[in-house]
């Protein structure tokens, strides 16, 4: 374990972290997490965000070295694509028995190493530490490192033992993992001055695909993807391209800082989310391009592709604002996502009352004030009962969210989008921004919630019945009786006229004015004005409506 203690305190002393910038030497040797509680993995421990940050490489084999429930609940946990290779869908565990927990895990693991050679033949195995064999004290490292000289193939250690940590460190040394047993280990069989990384970007539901068409026409190469729809040789001889953007500074700061540092290869942090950002991202990759040798025309180039796909993008939504008008929405994400989808959701017209930024670092957050104002509606972590408050209070028409708090708007009977890991839809690029515009237009328009909330049947039965059992309602259901109460009710002391004769007199002949009543009724006394003025003004009563 001291590899992975001198790892680890690496990781917590990353100067590329915002929050790690602002800290002293001792500070940051303290660590940026705070120490977990019982059932504080639900999130996502450090296994598993090791697993979503490595699985999209399409062609490796990952190998889940613990129990096989490890394996399951981490399986094809993120909607990620591929365009070739579909290896990485197949889930491979050591299935570690009691049997195993007693005597070490390190024989069954070299069998599974040789056994999945022998059958797939990949590129490289990913060997994924996991809480047990690393508290029984499983070298992996002894084990991969044995048989990669024995098999001649990578097998990478990952060690990411869910117990040291949350998912976002698992990210981390998933990132540590490619820096030193993989990145730099080959070379590209070509490269051009046009060549970049995208760092922390996992391809989901193929939303890579929407902006590759762009970066091929200007002839922009995407020599690696770390890790959507990435190949293990890609990686690998990734370290030959001439600028990187990082996508997701959450989950692998590291690794682009650590490049820039032993490779110069110069990063931003962009984001694909939205017009305006599409447009930038792609002129800073232009610029940093052509800083580091491309042709300067790649510049008015990329000036020219940005006007054509802006003004059909802003044309494709235009009909939308006018339906979006005085519309509100809640974010409910992290990361990159907290300040990139809240410009796409104030380009189509949606007023945010508020994002969160749970997982989002400090420059995300600056980043939202800018957007959203100084006041901006941050949210550090909102529980599941003041979500359905705010939804239901109607401070939000539709929320945006993950799959955890689904239900919380289904409970509040209010619109909901899926925006993360496991949405259907790609939201990347100027395509991507009109199908997001279109996916909250039909969420907001379904005829399903008005449905919804209408009282259910036997919600309005039972109202029914309550009315039933009320005095008016008794009187109601006997229609002699009704007429009885009318007649026996006087309206004045001298007892002469009652209540019905007046009404129906009023009713029948259109009266406006006491002494029209008088002509058509025996109300002839003074002292019956005030009373019959008062009934000229008011609705009919109760009496008269049960009778009718």
């Amino acid at each position: 374990m001291s590899s992975l203690a001198a790892t680890l305190q690496n990781i917590f002393d990353e100067p590329g972290c915002a929050k790690n910038g602002s800290k002293s030497e001792a500070e940051r040797k303290n660590g940026c997490t705070k120490q977990l509680q019982p059932g504080s993995a639900a999130g996502g421990c450090a296994f598993d965000g090791a697993k979503i940050a490595l699985q999209p490489f399409t062609d490796v084999a990952h190998l889940v070295h613990g129990p096989i429930a490890c394996e399951g609940n981490s399986w094809d946990n993120r909607g990620a694509a591929s365009s070739g290779a579909n290896l990485w869908r197949t889930a491979f565990t050591t299935d570690l028995s009691e049997t195993d927990i007693v005597f070490g895990g390190e024989k069954r693991l070299c069998k599974a190493i040789k056994e999945i050679i022998e059958k797939c033949d990949p590129p490289a195995i990913f060997v994924y530490q996991t809480c047990i064999p690393a508290m029984i004290g499983d070298d992996i490292n002894a084990v991969c490192k044995a048989a990669s000289q024995r098999f001649a193939k990578p097998v990478i250690p990952i060690n990411s033992p869910g117990f040291v940590g949350s998912k976002n460190l698992g990210n981390k040394l998933a990132g540590e993992a490619l820096l030193e047993y993989v990145i730099g280990t080959q070379e590209p069989d070509y490269t051009t001055p046009y060549d970049i990384n995208l760092i922390g970007e996992y391809n989901l539901s193929g939303e890579l695909w929407q902006v590759k068409p762009l970066l091929d026409e200007l002839g922009i190469r995407i020599l690696s993807c770390i890790s959507g729809d990435g190949k293990y040789r890609e990686v690998a001889s990734s370290h030959r391209a001439r600028a990187a953007m990082l996508v997701c500074s959450k989950s692998m700061i590291n690794v682009a800082r650590k490049m820039e540092q032993r490779y110069r290869i110069p990063f931003f942090e962009g984001s694909f989310y939205g017009i305006q950002d599409s447009s930038e991202s792609l002129r800073q990759l232009a610029r940093l391009l052509v800083e580091r040798g491309a042709p300067t025309d790649l510049l008015g180039r990329t000036e020219a592709v940005i006007a054509r796909e802006e003004a059909w993008a802003w044309a494709a939504i235009e009909p939308y604002k006018s339906r979006f008008e005085g519309k509100k929405a809640l974010l409910i994400t992290g990361g990159v996502k907290s300040w990139s989808v809240v410009a796409a959701l104030q380009e189509a017209g949606l007023e945010l009352v508020g994002t969160s930024v749970k997982k989002s670092t400090r420059k995300d957050k600056e980043r939202i004030k800018e957007l959203m104002g100084q006041d901006a509606h941050m949210i550090e972590d909102m529980t599941p009962r003041e979500m359905y408050k705010m939804l239901k209070d109607a401070k939000a028409d539709i929320m945006l969210s993950g799959g955890k708090s689904q239900f919380v708007a289904l409970k509040a009977v209010m619109p909901w989008l899926d925006i993360n890991q496991e949405r259907c839809h790609a939201y990347m690029g100027y395509v991507g921004m009109v199908k997001l515009v279109e996916e909250i237009d039909k969420s907001l328009s379904s005829p399903m919630w008005e449905q919804l909330r209408r009282p259910a049947p036997w919600e309005a039965l039972a109202k029914a019945m309550k009315q039933m059992q009320s005095p008016i309602s008794a009187i109601a259901r006997n229609s002699t009786l009704a007429e009885t109460e009318r007649r026996a009710t006087k309206i004045c002391v001298c007892n002469t006229v009652d209540l019905g004769t007046i009404e129906d007199a009023i009713y029948a002949h259109g009266l406006k004015s006491v002494a029209a009543v008088r002509e058509h009724t025996n109300a002839v006394g003074g002292c019956c004005q005030r009373h019959i003025e008062d009934i000229l003004v008011s609705e009919p009563s109760a009496l008269r409506q049960a009778a009718e």
